[in-house]
């Protein structure tokens, strides 16, 4: 075995706000252990010394040029070392200027295949504006989250929606820093046509996806799956965002 520490950073989460008045460079201290700095990633970019951050022994500052770059909620960085363990920095970013969504949003949802095993995964969604003011669908995201069990290209479909098929979209994320239950999301979009919410209206989605070779998921280690039910009721598991935001559920 190998006794040698790995590496450290701190601190291990932070917060960074996009707007003018506030966006500051964030200082990570570096604790080496004997170690190297060898990368820094988020996702699969690399980040660029001199540019992105600084670089001494004993910090990295990263630079609010790069992090006003970053898309808002959570992201993960990665400090890669000449041996031992990576470290993860989690960010917040957020961006003050954004108004407050127009409206509020419940999502309710259950799954038309509760087989634990099964080559299609089928969500089914249900928008409700529980706010008072109009929400614009445009606006609105939600996120389904799930294992791939094993990396394939993946293919999504709309088989109904009140809103009208066309007008939902379907985008498969790889998480940069899985976690227990999920690897991947579903991320489901509006576009402009579908209008918006009156308080009070809903918008249902019908949905499935599976992967190119029709290979099977495992449902059971699912953050979003509900293995029991076949009506709408209000899901925790399934995120709903505005102006990307999180408004609804709970991230795994």
């Amino acid at each position: 075995m190998d006794s040698t520490p790995s590496a450290s950073i701190s601190p291990g989460s932070a917060s960074f706000d996009k707007a003018a008045d506030r966006a500051q460079d964030i200082t990570v201290s570096l604790a080496l252990n004997g170690h190297q700095l060898t990368s820094i990633t988020h996702g699969n970019d690399t980040l660029v010394s001199g540019q992105h951050y600084l670089e001494s022994n004993t910090a990295i500052v990263l630079h609010k040029s790069y992090l006003s770059s970053l898309p808002l909620g959570q992201n993960v960085i990665t400090f890669h070392f000449s041996a031992g363990n990576d470290a993860v920095l989690t960010l917040q970013v957020v961006d003050s200027t954004v108004p407050e969504p127009d409206g509020a949003l419940t999502v309710q949802a259950f799954n038309g295949n509760t087989g634990v095993s099964t080559n299609g995964i089928s969500p089914k969604f249900k928008v409700i504006n529980t706010g008072d003011a109009a929400l614009p669908l445009k606006d609105v995201k939600l996120r389904y989250y799930y294992t791939i069990d094993g990396e394939l290209e993946q293919s999504f479909w709309c088989d109904w929606a009140s809103i009208g098929n066309t007008n939902v979209t379907g985008n498969f994320v790889k998480m940069a820093a899985p976690v227990n239950g999920a690897d991947y999301y579903l991320e489901i979009g509006f576009t402009a046509a579908a209008g918006s919410l009156n308080p009070g209206q809903s918008a249902e989605i019908q949905t499935r996806f599976s992967k190119i070779d029709w290979s099977n998921y495992n449902q059971s280690n699912d953050y979003s799956f509900k293995a029991s039910g076949s009506q709408f009721a209000d899901h925790e598991q399934v995120t709903g965002y505005a102006n990307d935001q999180l408004v609804w559920g709970i991230e795994p």
